[in-house]
């Protein structure tokens, strides 16, 4: 989780909302990272998670991931949910809960949808404290500019 609160704090410095992710085999071996670039490239898709996966999917010249560990920063959304599910990913671990858009419980709990072909462990609230603390600052500084 400290690698991708390192890739959070890249986000911010670009501007971007702070969430960073990176995946990891069982060994430790980081595959891919990522942080949000959805202002920088323009994209909707661009979340932490998302960079992240086609970074470790182009280095295993695979589509499928099975096995592997993402750890990000803030509670997947629905679309990087998805994503990971399709991924086959094994583990999903996040930090700061979204109460807004988060789909590991929060809003809605993609994860546990019976039908869903693929299942992936969840575990949240790993340096919760860290990851939402790089959020609060970047809004509260994002806020202080607007007025």
């Amino acid at each position: 989780m400290a690698l991708a609160l390192e890739q959070a704090g890249l986000a911010a410095a670009a501007g971007e909302v702070p969430v960073g992710a990176v995946l990891a085999d069982a060994d430790g071996t980081v595959l891919g990272m990522g942080y949000n670039r959805t202002i920088t490239d323009s994209d909707p898709t661009a979340h932490a998670e998302i960079v992240a996966l086609r970074a470790a999917a182009a280095r295993l010249a695979n589509y499928r991931l099975p096995g592997l560990s993402l750890y990000v920063t803030l509670e997947p959304c629905v679309m990087c949910m998805g994503a990971m599910l399709h991924a086959r990913l094994a583990r999903v671990v996040f930090g700061a809960a979204d109460p807004k858009t988060g789909a590991c419980g929060s809003v809605l709990d993609v994860g546990a949808v019976d039908k869903i072909n693929h299942h992936t462990t969840v575990c949240g609230g790993v340096m919760a404290e860290s990851c939402g603390n790089i959020l609060r600052g970047f809004f509260r500084e994002r806020r202080r500019k607007e007025t």
